[in-house]
């Protein structure tokens, strides 16, 4: 990824963030996360002319904007756009991950969007499911506006940042020592991943013992 951005002029680096941010948020299972990182990562090193600042204004719009047409398709076409989803992404789509986070969302509201931006599957769901649910548009707003600052924002300084730091105290293992530790936080994005996946298997099982579920509904 870092080795295709670096032969893309640096306008078109911050257009493609922000476009696979977007596509990532209205509901299609795109590595928004990836290319947000490596944008940010390029950011830090002083030989490219890739601007912080720039990757972090493109990863929020990108975010705030396929958050918000995620939600008017959602609250147009109700349920329909996820049986659209699961014939089209089985792997991301199916009845057990779209019920619990429909639990999700609907038990917990502007908190599931605001801290569903940080985990990938709810990532996915925040924008389409929100409409599905009727939320209130300028609550989801709010919600949508502050978590796309909080993930893009902070997940772009924070790279950049850990990348400068990298490079001025421990010279020529820098972007190895970087290498490793982007390789780290995205084996804790697997591992939250992982237990979501735990999580959605033991509401399954629950709706099943409560009769609700369609394998014995």
């Amino acid at each position: 990824m870092e080795h295709f951005l670096t032969t893309i002029p640096v306008w078109l680096v911050y257009i493609l963030v922000g476009v696979v941010v977007m596509v990532e948020s209205f509901g299609i299972p795109v590595p928004g996360e990836i290319v947000l990182v490596t944008a940010a990562l390029m950011s830090s090193k002083h030989e490219l002319a890739v601007s912080p600042h720039s990757v972090a204004i493109a990863g929020v719009l990108g975010a705030v904007i396929g958050d918000s047409i995620g939600y008017w398709v959602g609250r147009e076409y109700g349920f329909k756009i996820f049986d659209i989803l699961k014939r089209r992404f089985p792997s991301h789509f199916n009845d057990d991950t779209i019920a619990y986070a429909e639990h999700i969302f609907d038990r917990y509201g502007m908190f599931a969007v605001f801290f569903g931006r940080f985990v990938a599957l709810l990532r996915i769901f925040a924008g389409p499911l929100s409409g599905v649910l009727k939320m209130h548009y300028p609550r989801f707003l709010i919600a949508n506006v502050a978590g796309a600052i909080c993930w893009a924002g902070g997940t772009t300084y924070a790279v950049y940042y850990l990348g400068k730091a990298a490079e001025k105290y421990l010279s020529t293992f820098s972007y190895v020592a970087l290498g490793i530790a982007v390789i780290l936080a995205f084996a804790a994005g697997k591992f939250m991943g992982q237990a979501i996946d735990r999580r959605v298997e033991a509401y399954a099982e629950q709706r099943r013992a409560d009769g609700t579920h369609p394998d014995v509904a």
